[in-house]
């Protein structure tokens, strides 16, 4: 439980902020993306470590200050997750073949099983 919010609920709620709409036009002073109406956070590529000792490395592509994709190594294998813009506006990233999921969020990241909406490891944080 989350402060009283079953994990599947906040989950739910979670992903349905993040699901996919067209982006907004924002302000540049924002804090948002002029280009995308997104948001871009600096965040860091390299290893992360996750609750219940689950570790991933991600290897961020930025171009022009906005992150276009991820390279996501878990359990063994390589993954690619494009950009995929957000009606919330949080960084999100899909591997459509595999279903995962990568939301950034400024204090931690969060894998998900895009079909189930399931998360696969959360609190991950750089190492």
């Amino acid at each position: 439980m989350i402060r009283g919010i079953p994990i599947s609920l906040a989950v739910t709620f979670l992903v349905s902020a993040c699901a996919v709409q067209p982006p907004v036009v924002v302000e540049p002073d924002s804090g948002i993306s002029s280009q995308t109406g997104q948001f871009e956070f600096a965040l860091p590529s390299g290893d992360y470590r996750c609750e219940q000792g689950i570790r991933l490395a991600l290897r961020r592509e930025v171009q022009g200050k906005i992150n276009h994709r991820v390279q996501l190594d878990w359990k063994g294998r390589h993954y690619q997750l494009e950009r995929d813009p957000s009606y919330s506006g949080l960084p999100r990233f899909e591997d459509v073949a595999s279903g995962l999921v990568w939301i950034d969020l400024p204090w931690k990241g969060l894998l998900l099983d895009g079909r189930t909406q399931t998360p696969l490891a959360n609190e991950c944080r750089a190492a």
